[in-house]
């Protein structure tokens, strides 16, 4: 049973680092249907930024600001010169985002070269509670389990009950409507991609100091995980991407317990169960 319990615990807080990358994809993918391959690169510059931040003013806080700031910058300039001249042509959108992942994966090796850059957890988040004895819960996974709901819910909220969300959704269903109604729809496209790269950012600023170190790798190794995170919750649904990220994390962390070598491909199973029961995914509608 105690094993069980931690077990829980940090497979919960996987699938939160898990959803903090996905739900820009979430975002930016699910909604806008722009296939992003440089979103992992994003959440490789939040992981630098918040860390190297956070080593050099020891703000956890201004950290996060700093991921959030490079992110949202980031997302701006591809979203103004490369991503607005391809909606709707996912081709040319795999072709421009995978060179501008290679090119930007180059570039942060510049300032920080090649090698591997530790990451700290703030001191109040770090150390765990012992209940029992023998049930050892971690406090910054509990920290980033809580954090990774309230992103969701937050998140859910703003595109199914706001005046942007609407927007969005209807600018993506007929662009022309919304634009002869006097909506800007580029400037909406862009803040909508600028906030998912922002969050893209800020979950690489919060897994950092959940993995203790980051290397220019870090964004390639968890890009696919996200995919495949977004695709199982359902294409623009913040809240089946949440669920599904916990469901991913969970599976995972039973699995690396029993058998270890069959940890990573058990997402793929999973993804493959469910595609094979609701090819929209598990809370999914898609775009019509």
């Amino acid at each position: 049973m105690d094993i069980f319990v931690n077990l829980t615990v940090a497979g919960l807080a996987t699938g939160m680092m898990y959803y903090l990358l996905a739900s820009g994809l979430s975002l930016v993918y699910g909604l806008m249907g722009v296939l992003n391959f440089a979103h992992g690169t994003v959440f490789m510059y939040g992981c630098y930024a918040g860390v190297f931040v956070f080593n050099h003013t020891g703000s956890f806080a201004a950290g996060l600001a700093a991921a959030l700031s490079a992110g949202a910058a980031v997302g701006w300039i591809m979203e103004k010169v490369v991503i607005s001249r391809v909606y709707g042509n996912h081709i040319s959108q795999i072709l421009l985002t995978t060179g501008l992942m290679l090119v930007l994966n180059e570039l942060i090796k510049i300032p920080f070269g090649s090698n591997i850059l530790p990451a700290f957890q703030p001191e109040a988040l770090q150390g765990s509670w012992v209940i029992g004895g023998s049930i050892v819960i971690v406090k910054y996974r509990v920290f980033l389990i809580v954090l990774g709901l309230i992103v969701a819910v937050t998140m859910n909220m703003v595109i199914a009950r706001t005046k942007l969300g609407m927007t969005v959704r209807a600018g993506v269903q007929n662009p022309d409507m919304v634009q002869a109604l006097g909506i800007n729809i580029k400037r909406v496209f862009n803040l909508v991609f600028v906030i998912g790269s922002a969050l893209a950012a800020l979950g690489g600023a919060l897994m950092a100091p959940a993995l203790g170190a980051v290397n220019p790798e870090i964004g390639l190794m968890y890009q696919m995980t996200g995919f495949m995170v977004v695709v199982i919750g359902g294409m623009g649904s913040f809240i089946g991407t949440a669920f599904s990220a916990a469901l991913v994390g969970l599976a995972s962390s039973y699995t690396a317990y029993l058998y270890p070598d069959a940890s990573t491909a058990v997402i793929v199973i999973v993804m493959i169960i469910v595609l094979l029961v609701k090819p929209s995914g598990l809370f999914g509608k898609g775009v019509e």
